[in-house]
């Protein structure tokens, strides 16, 4: 009787009612969707930036309540109150920092990425992701001049990355030498980028500065010179590409003093990286194909969304030695094959390089290479302009494509006034720096649709 009550019970059931804990979710899913193809298909607005924490708060007000607020509305929230709080950073006239030029390829990818929900973390997990950023890595790999036996991951950004090479550079030395009384020590300069020594205080490792030359540039004099007067380096970071000024540093002396001291050599080319794919510029790179290991962030200046960076090997062996992670639950792990949980500081990842490898396999690397190269062309007309002004003066010459330069007579406030200024207007994001202690301007071009004509006609704003 008890069976035949609870069978009528199942029975009389509503036959309209959702039992799933999320509903009927179609509806959002579409909007959600319909709302990413709107803003692939829209230029990004310029004067587009942060808010006052408290000014933001009252704007945007409470979404996470306990019984929701629904899609149209969380949409509607992000549309119209949050994402204009950030900046654009694909804008042609965003010249600040480092910015971003992801190509709509490579957005829309993204996309993509997140709907399959891949864990590629290891092999087992996400063969065929890992396997197209294999081939995304490969290409870079034959940039560098290195052999097939190569191997790499990607990670968030350069400073994972420097710090995941790093690791495995100590390692390497670990299994040469005993630890030194004094501590393990790290080679670079001061232009090196601020992850080396965060890097290294997560490390608890000292940081050796090594002077630059008249040019900026770190030398293998340089660092012959700190090898020869201090015991327990483990690895000297160069730089391709310094992130204030833009200068590659001597890749090929370094290596040589690297190799005479049998110590790790490891190249920083998160923004300058990308240079290699440009023949205008790839004798710059001379002697990278001797470093141990390498990074280039594809978000910066090879065309991908955030985040995205590639962290490379010569030899992955010290890698794998210092990052493979040993439990229970991972034994059946395949280690015959590049598990990209091996090759750095992570376990859990998504298959962040997909968005890169689908853009390069779209648009080849042929017209990648012309985009590099045509932002090089910019950044030189731009340069030429400002050496023939009569009211601007370039500070350095510029190795790839950040300049500096300076408008003589100018305070600090009178930048800084100028800068916010030509933002407002989204005119210009062009912001100060400094260099050798003076307040100058800077511009950094990684975007091949930024227009020289423009940015030169804003410069004149600057008389």
């Amino acid at each position: 009787m008890q069976n035949a009550q609870r069978s009528n019970m199942s029975v009389s059931r509503p036959p309209h009612v959702d039992n799933r804990v999320w509903g009927d979710e179609d509806e959002v899913v579409a909007a959600a969707v319909n709302y990413a193809w709107r803003r692939l298909t829209r230029a990004p607005d310029p004067v587009s930036g942060a808010r006052s924490a408290a000014d933001l708060a009252l704007a945007a007000g409470t979404a996470i309540t306990p019984w929701g607020i629904g899609g149209e509305a969380a949409l509607k929230l992000f549309d119209r109150v949050l994402a204009p709080a950030t900046r654009a950073q694909n804008a042609v006239t965003n010249l600040a920092y480092i910015p971003a030029a992801p190509t709509r390829a490579a957005l829309a990818f993204e996309a993509v990425t997140g709907a399959a929900n891949i864990f590629a973390g290891t092999w087992e997990a996400g063969a065929g992701a890992i396997h197209a950023e294999n081939e995304a890595l490969a290409w870079l790999t034959k940039l560098l001049g290195w052999p097939d036996t190569s191997a790499g991951c990607f990670v968030s950004g350069g400073t994972s990355g420097n710090l995941s090479a790093l690791v495995a550079a100590r390692t390497a030395a670990a299994a040469l030498r005993s630890r030194p009384t004094d501590g393990w020590k790290i080679v670079c300069a001061d232009s090196a980028h601020s992850s080396i020594r965060t890097a290294a205080q997560a490390m608890d490792v000292e940081v050796v500065t090594a002077a630059v030359d008249r040019r900026g540039r770190l030398t293998g004099a340089a660092v012959s010179a700190a090898l020869d007067s201090v015991d327990g380096v483990f690895a000297v970071v160069a730089t391709a590409g310094t992130t204030n000024a833009g200068l590659v540093d001597d890749i090929e002396g370094i290596a040589d003093a690297c190799e005479r001291h049998r110590v790790w050599l490891h190249i920083d080319g998160a923004y300058g990286g990308a240079g290699l794919a440009a023949p205008s510029v790839r004798h710059l790179y001379s002697g990278i194909e001797r470093a141990d290991s390498f990074i280039v962030d594809p978000h910066k200046w090879l065309f991908a969304p955030y985040d995205c960076c590639a962290l490379l090997y010569r030899d992955p062996a010290a890698a794998r030695a210092a990052h493979s992670q040993s439990a229970h639950y991972l034994d059946a792990i395949d280690r015959d094959v590049h598990n990209p949980a091996d090759l750095a500081l992570h376990l859990s990842r998504r298959a962040r390089g997909l968005p890169f490898w689908f853009s390069l396999a779209v648009h080849g690397t042929d017209r990648y290479a012309r985009a590099v190269e045509q932002t090089l062309t910019t950044s030189r007309l731009v340069a030429d302009a400002i050496r023939t002004s009569d009211h601007l003066r370039l500070t350095i010459d510029p190795h790839l494509s950040v300049l500096l330069f300076e408008r003589p007579g100018w305070s600090p406030q009178d930048y800084a006034s100028w800068s916010a200024r030509v933002a407002q207007t989204g005119a210009m994001l062009c912001v100060p720096t400094r260099w050798n202690d003076t307040t100058v301007l800077r511009m950094a071009f990684v975007n091949p649709d930024t227009r020289a004509a423009d940015v030169i006609h804003v410069l004149d704003t600057l008389r």
